[in-house]
């Protein structure tokens, strides 16, 4: 099993001429996007529906499956970090944004979610060719890992969403923690230079996590926007929900449980 790595988004567009056929993908935004998605998965939301723009989350609510069940769909999803507000969509609040501490029972259970985000559904929209694709966070890394030993795949492409068209050092960091998970199996998985990257990162970075993420960018900014600072703690968590989050073809991301 190879296990590759991208690391910046601005790598994001040449997947669109690479084989993905035999590739398993895991797409890391985990602040916020895809805690998010894991989050609202375990607490009972019956399928994540990622975009990329704005105008196409508000096409799917439109649409007449969205018209059709308009009780059931949320719109989820931010700009700059900060739920997308009437002003940017001509005159709709959006339901949610993208904190996974908004995503309780109360509000997602049964439902579907509709989201876009600055990085995070494009980045798992990019993957949609590949044979596998899994939503991946600290929050059910272990059970991701787990899925990944069964399923054997020849190869696994790590994803970081990153910030705008920067690297991000918690999905960096989430990557290379990961690639600490497989590398205990039988397998014997090879790492190129990319996810060796992720691997001294993730070793630095270890044993003080929070300290390592604090001064990253997208922590800063949630860090000083008070009602969203403790997302940054709830997302670091470590194996909390014993879940798969796996887009299927339809598009849709689902809970697979373990």
């Amino acid at each position: 099993m190879k296990i590759d790595a991208i690391l910046t988004p601005a790598e994001l567009p040449a997947l669109a001429k690479r084989d993905l056929s035999e590739t398993l993908c895991v797409v890391f935004d985990v602040l916020r996007a895809t805690s998010t998605f894991v989050t609202a998965l375990h607490n009972g939301a019956k399928a994540v529906i990622p975009v990329g723009e704005i105008s196409e989350a508000l096409a799917f609510k439109n649409s007449e499956f969205g018209i059709r069940n308009s009780e059931s769909v949320l719109l989820g999803g931010e700009r700059d970090g900060v739920k997308i507000r009437a002003a940017q969509t001509g005159g709709i609040d959006f339901d949610l944004g993208n904190s996974p501490r908004e995503c309780t029972p109360e509000k997602v259970r049964g439902r579907t979610i509709v989201s876009t985000t600055t990085n995070g559904t494009r980045a798992l929209r990019a993957c949609a060719a590949a044979k596998t694709v899994l939503a991946g966070s600290f929050l059910n890394l272990a059970a991701t890992a787990e899925f990944i030993e069964e399923l054997q795949p020849v190869e696994v492409l790590l994803v970081c969403a990153g910030t705008r068209e920067e690297n991000a050092d918690e999905d960096v960091l989430a990557a290379g923690a990961l690639c600490e998970l497989l590398a205990r199996g039988d397998a014997r998985p090879t790492f190129p230079d990319s996810t060796e990257i992720a691997r001294r990162a993730w070793a630095q970075a270890k044993p003080d996590l929070a300290a390592a993420v604090r001064n990253a960018t997208n922590a800063r900014r949630l860090l000083a926007i008070p009602e969203l600072r403790d997302d940054v703690v709830f997302c670091l968590q470590r194996d909390v929900f014993p879940l798969i989050a796996r887009m299927e073809a339809d598009g849709a991301i689902r809970r697979k449980p373990t």
